[in-house]
């Protein structure tokens, strides 16, 4: 249902861009966020972004990573700048997504995808 990708290997400093697309047979999207897992630490909430454009950051990453959505795409965004050593994680998405043979909005994950930051 989500299907995340962009990860990889950067250099202090540099940047990358996550893309999460939704598929399947969806009414709407609702909240879209990024989470993290880096080794032996709990997953912790990065961005989200809510259906109307509203986003939310964890203070480490504010002024650095951006979130964005495109709804015609169903692909939500996280732009990362800056990166550092201790961005270094699993990245996943996620989102409440509705179905339409659904009235409910069930929160979906995606499978993960590693970033890197190592010089």
């Amino acid at each position: 249902q989500l299907q995340a990708s962009g990860g990889g290997l950067a250099q202090p400093g540099g940047s990358l861009r996550l893309s999460c697309t939704a598929s399947g047979n969806i009414f709407g999207i609702n909240r879209m966020g990024w989470y993290r897992q880096a080794p032996g630490k709990q997953r912790e909430l990065v961005a989200h972004i809510t259906s109307s454009g509203r986003a939310t950051y964890v203070s480490s990453v504010k002024g650095r990573f951006t979130i964005s959505r495109d709804d015609g795409k169903k692909t939500s965004y996280l732009q990362m700048s800056s990166l550092k050593p201790e961005d270094t994680a699993v990245y996943y998405c996620e989102a409440d997504i509705r179905s339409m043979d659904s009235t409910s909005w069930p929160r979906y994950w995606g499978q993960g995808t590693l970033v890197t930051v190592s010089s």
